[in-house]
C-alpha cells in the first residue's frame, strides 16, 4: 500500500475506482474539499477517519499534504505494448518519453501537463529517473493516476519499438535542432525530453529521427524541461487539429 496527500490527488484517486484502504482528514476538515473528499469516500464505502495535523504529518512524511491523506494500493505502471496498443485506432498519437528526469516536481508536472494535451502514454527508465511517488502523484494533481506510464530497462530499445509501430521520434536539444515548427509531424510522434542538467543522453540522441529546438531569446540559454514539454505538446497538438480541420474543409 502507499500514502497519496493532497486535496486533488485524493480526490482523483477515489473517482479512478482503484483500492482504498482509508481516508485520513485533519479534524477541522469538515468544509469545502475535504466534505466533498470525505462524501466521495462515504459513496465508495471507505472509511474515513478524522485526526490532528501532526499525525497526518507522520503519515504522509510531509507537512504539505492539505489536511488529506488516502491509504491505497500501490502505484501500477503499464507494459510499454499496452500503450502502444491503444495507438492501433488513431492516425496522429503522442507519447512522451522521458530520458532522466530526476525532479519530481518536473516530473509531475510533465504528467499533468501530458494529460492535458492528449499524450497516449509516458516512457521513464528505471534507473536514475525520478518515478511515480506521492510527491509526483501530488505535483500532477492527480493526473498520474490518470495517464498510461511506463517504466523500461532500456529507453533505446523502446525508441526502437515505437519505430517499429511507425512513430517518428523527435528529440527536444535546445539550440541544435530544427525550429519547432518546422517539421509536419504527418504520423505518430514520439517526444524525446532529456534532463535538466545533461539534456538527451548521445545514445538515445542518435536514435531521434530529428532534433528539434525552441525558439528563445539570447538571454537564457534553455527552458525548464516542463515548459518546454509544455510548449511542444502545444505546438505539435494544434499541428495536427489544423490538418484535420483542413482535411474536413475538403
Amino acid at each position: 500500500m502507499q500514502v497519496i496527500y493532497g486535496v486533488h490527488p485524493v480526490e482523483e484517486a477515489l473517482k479512478d475506482g482503484g483500492k482504498i484502504e482509508k481516508v485520513f482528514l485533519t479534524r477541522e476538515g469538515g468544509r469545502g474539499s475535504s466534505r466533498e473528499i470525505a462524501e466521495l469516500a462515504s459513496r465508495r464505502k471507505i472509511s474515513v477517519v478524522f485526526t490532528d495535523r501532526e499525525h497526518l504529518n507522520t503519515i504522509a512524511g510531509t507537512r504539505h499534504h492539505q489536511g488529506v491523506i488516502c491509504i491505497c494500493e500501490e502505484y501500477q505502471y503499464f507494459d510499454i505494448n499496452a500503450i502502444l496498443g491503444s495507438c492501433t485506432s488513431s492516425k496522429n498519437t503522442l507519447v512522451l518519453i522521458l530520458d532522466g528526469i530526476t525532479d519530481p516536481q518536473n516530473l509531475g508536472s510533465l504528467i499533468r501537463t501530458a494529460l492535458c494535451f492528449g499524450v497516449a502514454g509516458l516512457v521513464i527508465p528505471e534507473n536514475r529517473a525520478a518515478s511515480v511517488t506521492p510527491s509526483v502523484i501530488k505535483a500532477s494533481a492527480g493526473a498520474a493516476l490518470h495517464l498510461p506510464i511506463a517504466r523500461v530497462v532500456n529507453i533505446s530499445k523502446t525508441i526502437d519499438l515505437l519505430k517499429e509501430e511507425g512513430f517518428w521520434i523527435y528529440g527536444a536539444d535546445a539550440g541544435c535542432g530544427e525550429v519547432l515548427s518546422s517539421p509536419d509531424y504527418s504520423n505518430h510522434a514520439g517526444i524525446v525530453l532529456g534532463s535538466e542538467g545533461k539534456g538527451i543522453r548521445p545514445l538515445v540522441r542518435k536514435k531521434c529521427d530529428v532534433l528539434i529546438s525552441i525558439p528563445i531569446t539570447d538571454s537564457i540559454d534553455s527552458l525548464n524541461v516542463s515548459v518546454a514539454g509544455g510548449i511542444i505538446l502545444y505546438e505539435i497538438t494544434s499541428h495536427w487539429d489544423t490538418l484535420k480541420i483542413q482535411g474536413e474543409r475538403r
